[in-house]
């Protein structure tokens, strides 16, 4: 039987008396802190917080704990949640043609290094329908046609937004999910979707990035991990990450190595959601590693 385990996060206004509050309302019901970690921003005027800790008095319970910790959060008038340390969230992930990302991640989360559920796999196109057989993982096929038109495109969207109630999804991930999403999705998604791109942008756009980036001669294969807006590929970023390469290699060589790249940095930004240690701070984020 575990122990009652939590993981505390919270924002507010930057103030006095914050940490000594939280720990004090920590140790008032029988709560012993295994790591703590807080940061205060000079340019938001924000304070951010994580507390990882065990509730060893079983007579205070889940129902107490939680409703007092709200009357805190109210008080002062503070962002706050408690989540349940050993509840794996629940990770949909969505894929197109590309599948490093996707195999990555169903191997991290097969092998435990990745402590999530996924419920299900959506995709506009059927490749990677044998793949989420093999790890018994509901696969989707949600198409949309080349040019299809704005009723089209709503439908299927209505269409993952349904998937994502019906499996009780915590995050989305874009694993190389090649669309465009709607603003009307991404305002739905806000907070819970995660996207990878290669920090080539914004100056290789378009098809065949590595192939441009051969052209123009680069020094370094990079990618980023952020929160998806309807600002495309500019939502406030998670982690980013570099491999230095030369002239002897060519554009193939480039893309391999993009591919390892953009595989790691999805994979941290999503482990480091699991273990709730990304808070968001405007167009930026607080990630306490």
């Amino acid at each position: 039987m575990h122990r009652p385990e939590y993981i505390l996060t919270l924002s507010c206004l930057d103030q006095r008396g914050i940490v000594h509050r939280v720990s004090g309302f920590l140790a008032a019901h029988a709560c012993n802190i295994l790591d703590s970690a807080q940061f205060g921003d000079p340019g938001s005027k924000l304070f951010f917080m994580r507390v990882h800790f065990v509730l060893e008095d079983p007579q205070v319970g889940d129902a107490r704990l939680r409703a007092e910790f709200a009357s805190l959060c109210r008080e002062m008038d503070m962002d706050g949640q408690l989540h349940d340390a050993h509840r794996k969230p629940r990770v949909m992930l969505m894929v197109s043609k590309i599948g490093h990302c996707l195999n990555d991640l169903l191997f991290r989360y097969k092998s435990g290094l990745l402590a999530a559920e996924i419920p299900a796999i959506v995709s506009n196109h059927m490749d990677f329908y044998q793949l989420a057989a093999s790890y018994n993982i509901p696969f989707y096929h949600l198409p949309l046609a080349a040019g299809a038109g704005d009723a089209a495109r709503a439908a299927q969207e209505s269409r993952v937004l349904e998937l994502m109630q019906a499996h009780e999804v915590d995050l989305v991930v874009l694993a190389r999910y090649m669309q465009v999403l709607s603003p009307h999705l991404c305002e739905a998604m806000r907070g819970k979707a995660i996207n990878i791109h290669h920090s080539f942008l914004p100056s290789f756009k378009g098809a065949r990035p590595y192939a441009q980036a051969y052209t123009r001669g680069v020094k370094l294969i990079g990618a980023t991990a952020h929160f998806v807006t309807s600002d495309l590929d500019e939502g406030p970023i998670i982690e980013q990450d570099v491999m230095r390469v030369d002239h002897s290699m060519d554009a193939a060589h480039l893309a391999a190595i993009g591919r390892d790249v953009e595989s790691v940095v999805l994979a941290r930004a999503v482990k480091w959601f699991t273990e709730h240690r990304i808070l968001q701070n405007g167009d930026k984020t607080v990630v306490f590693k």
